[in-house]
């Protein structure tokens, strides 16, 4: 058992054997950030400031291209080889919020887009009502320990209801159960709230909020949360997908701009020929926000969406002036599972 030592907080806690550091702290109920759990998105990245770990599950691949002179370390993936050190963000506003499992039932399943499917989830009969934080998600549970992320694409409800936007995978023997078998009245087994990609209310500045296809999930419930709380921040929401029928709900997003004045909101087409038939904007969603921010030093970034998406307004956003520390995001990835088979497979190839 080994010890890791949070510098800003003093915070001690201890790690077991073969435990990543992550787990360790959510063991500890302290709340460091996080997001894919495959060492692919960067969210969990901190700073080692003594001691050594291994990466003994998953290849650190969020770390790929950073100096290791930057001692940087991937929570997630990290398991301590001797007593750590490390600088690291944590997001106490989510150390109340208890992870539990919980079954409910599927009250609501329509049809949003060509391969997106609108579940409204109410907790089974003697289930309590599960607790979260806007932007929050949750694990739908599968046979021989399989889970299946899912962003919560609302807030809280008094009634208990969640509400969850899920993509059809291609190949994807979940997702295609959702589309095509899925229906009202059927119960699932879901473990949360997950996720550190929640409102930060301890700011004044500007928000920029940039989601990809169902990334606009938990976009929606932080916008609806800070429209609700009567914030008078400028919100610039910016929402990319490929053809106007991936903007599932443009007209409720448009919407919010009659509900809170200082808002506005950017629909981003990357196809040309949708663009011009629909009248929208064309091109990429995070060159869209750099056209219009091109100085986001004194903002505050959300983003949430496909890993590509992700990684590209990563590094275009901190050249832009924005501190590292002011940018959230969530990255839509593949389940850990998943991703391992996809490892093993590039490495069988490579071997070959």
């Amino acid at each position: 058992m080994f010890t890791v030592t949070l510098k800003n907080s003093g915070r001690r806690f201890p790690v077991d054997a073969g435990e990543t550091v992550l787990e360790a702290a959510q063991r500890a109920g302290i709340a460091l950030p996080y997001s894919c759990r495959a060492g692919v998105c960067g969210s969990c990245k901190a700073t080692l400031l003594e001691g050594h770990c291994d990466y003994p599950r998953n290849p650190p691949l969020a770390l790929s291209g950073i100096s290791p002179g930057r001692h940087a370390v991937l929570l997630c993936q990290a398991v301590p080889r001797n007593d750590l050190v490390i600088e690291a963000r944590e997001v106490t506003s989510v150390e109340d919020f208890v992870r539990r499992r919980l079954d409910v039932a599927v009250t609501e399943k329509r049809v949003l887009a060509p391969d997106v499917v609108g579940l409204h989830l109410q907790p089974a009969a003697g289930e309590a009502n599960l607790n979260w934080l806007p932007g929050q998600y949750l694990d739908v549970l599968l046979d021989e320990g399989r889970r299946r992320p899912f962003s919560i694409a609302s807030g809280p409800r008094a009634d208990g209801a969640i509400e969850l936007h899920v993509r059809h995978v291609a190949g994807g023997g979940f997702t295609s159960w959702v589309s095509d078998g899925l229906k009202a009245g059927d119960t699932l087994c879901i473990e949360g709230p997950l996720g550190t990609f929640v409102p930060r209310e301890d700011s004044e500045r500007p928000m920029v909020f940039m989601a990809g296809g169902t990334g606009f999930a938990p976009v929606k419930a932080i916008v609806e949360h800070f429209i609700a709380l009567g914030t008078r921040r400028p919100m610039q929401v910016y929402w990319g997908a490929r053809g106007a029928a991936d903007l599932y709900l443009r007209e409720l997003a448009a919407g919010w701009e009659r509900a809170a004045h200082a808002l506005r909101f950017h629909p981003v087409l990357s196809d040309p020929e949708q663009a011009a038939q629909s009248g929208l904007r064309m091109g990429l969603v995070h060159e869209a926000v750099l056209e219009d921010q091109p100085d986001l030093s004194g903002h505050d970034v959300y983003m949430s969406g496909p890993p590509a998406m992700i990684d590209a307004g990563r590094k275009l956003f901190l050249d832009a002036g924005l501190p590292e520390d002011r940018l959230y995001y969530d990255s839509f990835d593949y389940a850990p599972d998943v991703l391992a088979q996809i490892l093993a497979g590039r490495a069988g190839l490579q071997s070959a």
